[in-house]
């Protein structure tokens, strides 16, 4: 039998503010190697937003993995890791590997 757990996806929860968006593009493009071998899936990458409460960056990305163990596992791999060091030099953020919620919902 597969636990409930096994099943929950994963997600990468980043808000980033980005110093150097000419750099930055370097990171995008590196780490596609990463999302691609991991199956990650942007849900949300940018975009339209309106900050309601708190203190947020300038930047918001939702990604999307099969299980919260892949989603780890590309954060921790030698692709993500190539990607991270171009990152990190232009930008500043808050990140998060959440596992997903598959349960009762309201109503």
């Amino acid at each position: 039998m597969v636990k409930e757990a096994e099943l929950a996806k994963g997600y990468w929860i980043a808000h980033v503010d980005v110093s150097d968006p000419e750099a930055y593009k370097a990171y995008v493009a590196a780490n596609a190697i990463a999302f691609s071998k991991y199956g990650g899936r942007f849900l949300v990458r940018g975009g339209k937003n309106e900050a309601l409460e708190g203190k947020l960056r300038a930047r918001h990305v939702v990604i999307e993995f099969e299980s919260y163990e892949n989603a780890l596992a590309c954060y921790r791999s030698p692709e993500y890791a190539a990607a991270l060091k171009l990152r990190q030099p232009v930008s500043t953020g808050d990140f998060v590997v959440i596992e997903g919620y598959d349960g009762p919902q309201p109503g």
